[in-house]
């Protein structure tokens, strides 16, 4: 087994090799503007880095969301490529759950807790859960004031937490997403034999970007 895991539904463009056992290899990088420049130049380092080529993974591993729309299709569309010209199956995680399992294995987190990314509007991408692995609510987006009452006296991870103290406030690391929990996080499902989500993005809400008002279209007659 080779997995090769990739997440950009964070302003964290991460990627992980992992053989079922142990990560081999991995980057990572935060700019929440360059996803689409940083994602295929991390992946040919983790594989030059533990010295394989591409054609030797066996499956692909993406964060599904929910993340910002620009960002997130990045690794969903690089996934997809990568696992239709090697014929792999691509095995679809809520990026929340990525976290969550961090938590366990860097935070010595076991629960229950519950995870934040930021949203941006003065929102958080936000789910609790009972353990490292198990999610009891959510994904969902709100305004931090209107879940205090759902995350009172839960620690929190993740960058969302910690941008809004005055909520989270047991909010600790991880900050950001990472490839290797979430390709550690595959492997232990993949053993266990469990299902994984379809690999479409959680957006949550409609994109930034709209048609304006009163937009004039314009045909050939």
């Amino acid at each position: 087994m080779l997995l090769l895991a990739v997440d950009t539904a964070t302003p964290a463009v991460t990627v992980a090799l992992h053989d079922g056992e142990s990560v081999v290899a991995e980057a990572n990088q935060v700019d929440a503007r360059r996803h689409g420049e940083l994602l295929l130049p991390s992946v040919d380092r983790v594989l030059a880095e533990a010295g394989l080529k591409l054609d030797a993974v066996t499956g692909i591993v993406v964060g599904l969301g929910p993340g910002p729309y620009t960002g997130l299709r990045v690794g969903l569309v690089t996934a997809a490529t990568f696992a239709s010209v090697l014929g792999v199956p691509v095995h679809g995680l809520c990026t929340l759950d990525g976290l969550a399992y961090a938590a366990g294995l860097e935070g010595g987190i076991e629960g229950p807790f519950a995870v934040a990314t930021d949203a941006r509007r003065k929102e958080v991408y936000w789910a609790r859960y009972e353990d490292p692995r198990t999610r009891v609510g959510g994904p969902a987006v709100d305004r931090p004031a209107d879940i205090a009452d759902q995350v009172a006296g839960l620690p929190a991870v993740g960058a969302g937490a910690l941008l809004y103290p005055e909520v989270f406030k047991d909010a600790r690391g991880p900050e950001h997403q990472s490839a290797a929990a979430l390709a550690a996080l595959a492997a232990a499902k993949l053993a266990a034999g469990e299902e994984f989500l379809p690999a479409q993005p959680l957006y949550l809400r409609r994109p930034d970007a709209q048609v304006p008002k009163n937009y004039k279209v314009v045909t050939p007659k």
